[in-house]
């Protein structure tokens, strides 16, 4: 038997991976209806949902906007390469990337460039505007390449549960 880290949580049970399904399909869910969706009881279930969230399995609850009605309709994807790849230059790019909320995920990655930020603009004025005073000023910026997204094609943040 392989040996596992001692911080590893126990392994999930056919229970809590409904729990985790359901709750990703409707996180706004009531406790008692969770209950009768599982076939436990309401206390049970809310037990195994205050481990799942003490163990870190559930993140947090958000409810997803749409990004058209809310002045956010122009999504891209933009590559950074960063001109020194040095712990300092890292820190100080991740450091400046989180105060801007136009940036929405910003990856490290391996290959050709550095990270991988997503972004939300109105509209590509907007998006230019937010080029030159915030991207190309980011700490540690050589180059950028933009990709404006033309459609979205698919859009989800449910993962893929082990059964389902």
């Amino acid at each position: 038997m392989p040996n596992k880290p001692l911080d590893a949580a126990p392994e999930l049970d056919r229970l809590d991976l409904r729990i985790l399904a359901t709750l990703q399909a409707d996180g706004r869910i009531t406790n008692v209806k969770l209950a009768e969706t599982i076939g436990l009881s309401p206390t049970a279930v809310l037990a195994r949902v205050q481990r799942l969230t003490d163990e870190g399995y559930i993140l947090g609850y958000e409810a997803r906007l749409n990004p058209l009605k809310l002045g956010a309709g122009m999504l891209v994807f933009v590559e950074v390469l960063l001109d020194r790849t040095t712990p300092n230059v890292f820190d100080a790019f991740k450091a400046a990337v989180q105060v801007h909320p136009e940036i929405m995920e910003c990856h490290m990655v391996a290959g050709g460039f550095d990270y991988l930020l997503k972004t939300r603009s109105a509209d590509m004025a907007d998006y230019r505007r937010f080029a030159g005073a915030v991207l190309w000023q980011l700490p540690g910026v050589r180059e950028t390449r933009t990709y404006a997204v033309m459609e979205e094609v698919k859009d989800s943040a449910r993962l893929h549960l082990p059964g389902g």
